[in-house]
């Protein structure tokens, strides 16, 4: 298990290959859930085309670079064998933007942190939690159409999108808890990709 402070590395990965990699910092790993911190402004490791565009998926062929994130902060929440992440996202000064849900693979630990596979299919939740919406369905249809997933998936990705939205809404642990107060230890600097990280 990773301890509070530890640096590591969230990566997404496609067909064995990796896709993305987030530097973060763990809050807290415990068997019960693991919970991080990916900072505003890391330098992340991204699938890029030939023309240097960054891919939301791979729907073609793509090559690693490296770039800096956007301006908001994550507090990432996950759980053994569930396929979701809980997701509050936060404004440069550390006020809550909203909450979100990523619909991806359990997390498999890794020497360096953990690997998934996202489901393209994500959940939009307001910050006082009254209100939400499904994000990305255009991009699941085109994963099905290209054969990334199939309408079977897709109906377990919504399944499971509904159960965390119901985490959430019905505040169960930790969501009893006011995260939206939640800032990162001053102490902890911005941790960075190692080295291997783009080795599947």
């Amino acid at each position: 298990m990773w301890a509070p402070g530890d640096a590591i590395v969230l990566r997404e990965t496609w067909g064995g290959q990796v896709f993305e990699a987030r530097p973060a910092i763990i809050v807290h790993d415990l068997p019960e859930q693991t919970t991080f911190f990916v900072a505003a402004f890391t330098r992340c490791g991204v699938a890029l085309d030939e023309a240097g565009e960054q891919l939301r998926f791979p729907d073609r062929p793509w090559h690693l670079g490296v770039r800096e994130r956007d301006d908001h902060g994550v507090l990432s929440f996950a759980w053994p064998d569930t396929p979701y992440s809980i997701l509050l996202l936060s404004e440069p000064d550390g006020s809550p933007r909203g909450w979100y849900v990523n619909l991806q693979a359990p997390l498999t630990r890794t020497a360096i942190g953990f690997d998934t596979v996202d489901h393209l299919l994500d959940v939009v939740i307001a910050p006082d939690r009254s209100s939400w919406a499904w994000k990305d369905e255009d991009e699941l249809a085109e994963g099905i159409a290209l054969g990334l997933f199939s309408e079977e998936d897709a109906a377990s990705f919504r399944f499971w999108g509904e159960r965390a939205i119901e985490h959430l809404l019905l505040r169960l642990p930790p969501f009893d808890q006011t995260w939206e107060d939640w800032r990162p230890d001053p102490s902890w600097s911005m941790p960075a990709l190692p080295d291997g990280w783009e080795i599947g």
